[in-house]
Order: C-alpha cells, then structure tokens, then sequence
C-alpha cells in the first residue's frame, strides 16, 4: 500500500470520527483489521489491500493525532475560513483539512507541499470543484501565516 492510499484512508476515519462515540484508537483497533478490510474491498477499491505495518503506524498516527487535536485544528480552519462559519464546511472537507494540518505542524519529515498536494488529491474525489479551490486557499494561507512559507 503507498502512503496516498493510507493517507486517504487516515482521512476517512478521521470523517468516521464526527459520526461515532468511539475513541480513535477504538476506532482504529476496529478498522484495521483484515476481515474489515475484506469486507469492503469488494466495494471501494481503496480497501483492496490491507495495510502494512507501516502504513498502519502512519493511520494510527494520523488520526490519533487528529483526535487529539482536533481543536487546534478546527481553530485553524475557522481562521483562514474567511466569510465562513465553521458549521458550513462540508465535514469531509475539515477531515482533509485536519490530516493536512496535523502532518504539517506535527510530521516534519513530509513536507508541506506534498501534505497540501495529497489533500487537493483526496479532495478531488469526494468533493467540487468550489471545495477543492475553497481548501487550497485554507491550506495555503495556513502555511503561509504559521509557517512562514
């Protein structure tokens, strides 16, 4: 599995999360797992193959580290969201959102613009046109002002 795929996933779950009164690390302990994954590769190719060992550390990772700050996230996406309640923002839209804050001020060994690269690529698929552009903005003016880029 490539870190795209397991970052898409990471994505997912972090979405999943909004929805269920499961920790993420119970969340996580449900969801990778090889009869899960068997269960939906028949439905969503992105479940074709099941996670190494450290594909699976960077999911646990990642959404842990979403979970966990998922305040400071939110905070930041309500800050570059300029014009718009955070309620507004399509909830598939913050959990991309999340995980490309989360790896970039937090998992300095992925740069910035692959984080914000893999997001837009993940956004495509799930979302607009008017959505994708809306999050590269977000993206771009968070790194901009909090890194300095």
């Amino acid at each position: 599995m490539i870190r795209s795929t397991a970052r898409e996933i990471a994505v997912r779950l972090s979405y999943e999360l909004s929805f269920t009164d499961l920790t993420a690390e119970e969340l996580l302990d449900q969801t990778l797992q090889a009869d899960y994954f068997a269960g939906l590769a028949a439905e969503d190719a992105l479940y074709a193959q099941m996670p190494g060992e450290k594909q699976s550390q960077y999911i646990r990772r990642l959404v842990c580290g979403v979970a966990e700050h998922a305040a400071e996230l939110d905070s930041y996406i309500e800050k570059y969201a300029v014009g718009w309640k955070f309620e507004r923002i399509p909830l598939v839209a913050s959990a991309i959102m999340r995980v490309a804050m989360f790896e970039i001020l937090y998992m300095p060994e992925i740069p910035n613009a692959a984080a914000i690269n893999e997001a837009l690529e993940i956004a495509k698929k799930y979302e607009d046109e008017k959505v994708v552009s809306f999050i590269n903005g977000i993206l771009g003016s968070f790194v901009r002002q909090e890194c300095g880029e």
